[in-house]
């Protein structure tokens, strides 16, 4: 599965609730989300709408590499069907 374009802050957050994260806090157009899943994880996501490219890529790597599974395995449970 490729990569989704066009996402916004708001929706990448939603997207990374399967995982356990949730918004801890907010500083200016930043959200910090937090998990305990497999030890305690945090990942800041701009506000933005539409998030650049690699900025969704370096996120979604820095997930990956928490949980311990390939980048195409986590976009397939967070934005597969």
């Amino acid at each position: 599965m490729k990569l989704p374009r066009n996402l916004s802050g708001a929706e990448l957050a939603r997207a990374l609730r399967k995982l356990g994260y949730a918004i801890t806090r907010q500083s200016g157009s930043h959200l910090r989300l937090t998990t305990s899943e497999r030890g305690q994880h945090h990942v800041t996501v701009p506000n933005h709408d539409p998030i650049k490219v690699g900025t969704i890529s370096g996120i979604l790597g820095d997930v990956a590499r928490h949980f311990e599974i390939s980048r195409d395995e986590l976009i397939e449970r967070l934005f597969g069907s």
